[in-house]
């Protein structure tokens, strides 16, 4: 039996100049399956997704792994460097093929349902982050967002690149973009101890829920061990609560576990992993 990829669907444009485009799986010619390929640009290169993997159709036959190493051929052939997948944590299956072909986690995606109004520890206030600390906020946060990049397995140029398309993606305006809240919390003496900034947009969820997005939480080094950590995503919560979200989702690298241990404790529950590798 020959296990191929057919177009179901004329090819679409994706953000920045990509590509996307869903294909079937067919074995001698019949669908038995489906996946969506997207060439994305970072910087000078262009990086692939796999995503919509599903198999109707002839489990545990090999047809996922022919479809996806045939969906790395389309990825090169759009002259893609590197290929992420998000897979579902219920996935089990999905994510023993992705590290059975070479993917190896970077990212996991964590979500927490919002209750009630969490209240902030005894002392602690918050001002908006602008001005010249919003400049030296934004460029620190770049530079370790590069860092965890490069942690994660990226090389120097596409942690750059990345780092780069993500923040003129989420900060078009600086700190005057729509639907952010940039915060910075202050000791009782009123010294900055960190930041926040949290993407109030709200993303609609099955069943209708609104989910947010913690972007970045970071405690100033002389600061930490004092709880200030735990202190801004609760701050986080209270920013959604008031704009009328419902979930609160962040993104943590895979190696960070220090920083999975607190979203843990929290309430945040994982449910995606992020996989990826060069081509």
């Amino acid at each position: 039996m020959t296990t191929t990829l057919r177009p179901e669907r004329p090819e679409e444009p994706a953000p920045g100049g990509g590509r996307s485009r869903r294909w079937q799986i067919c074995v001698n010619g019949r669908p038995v399956g489906a996946l969506r390929t997207t060439a994305l640009r970072r910087g000078d290169e262009w990086w692939g997704e796999i995503s919509e993997l599903v198999v109707s159709e002839g489990r545990r036959r090999g047809r996922a792994t022919v479809g996806v190493l045939a969906a790395e051929e389309v990825l090169r052939g759009w002259d893609c460097t590197r290929v992420d997948v998000n897979v579902p944590v219920a996935a089990v299956p999905a994510l023993r093929l992705a590290e059975m072909l070479g993917y190896t986690e970077r990212m996991r995606n964590m979500v927490k349902p919002l209750g009630q109004l969490p209240v902030l520890p005894s002392g602690l206030t918050v001002r908006p982050t602008e001005g010249e600390a919003y400049d030296r906020w934004r460029a620190a946060a770049r530079a370790d967002y590069e860092r965890d990049l490069r942690g994660s397995g990226l090389s120097a140029a596409q942690a750059a690149a990345k780092a780069e398309a993500d923040n003129a993606h989420v900060l078009p305006q600086g700190a005057r973009t729509p639907g952010v809240a940039l915060r910075t919390l202050l000791d009782p003496a009123g010294t900055p101890v960190g930041t926040l900034w949290v993407a109030l947009y709200q993303d609609v969820l099955p069943g209708g829920a609104t989910l947010a997005w913690v972007m970045t939480v970071e405690v100033d080094r002389a600061q930490r061990g004092h709880g200030y950590g735990r202190a801004l995503l609760l701050l986080a919560e209270r920013e959604c609560l008031a704009a009328g979200v419902g979930e609160l989702g962040l993104n943590v690298f895979s190696t960070n576990e220090v920083a999975i241990g607190l979203y843990t404790s929290l309430g945040y529950a994982v449910t995606n992993r992020i996989l990826g590798k060069q081509l």
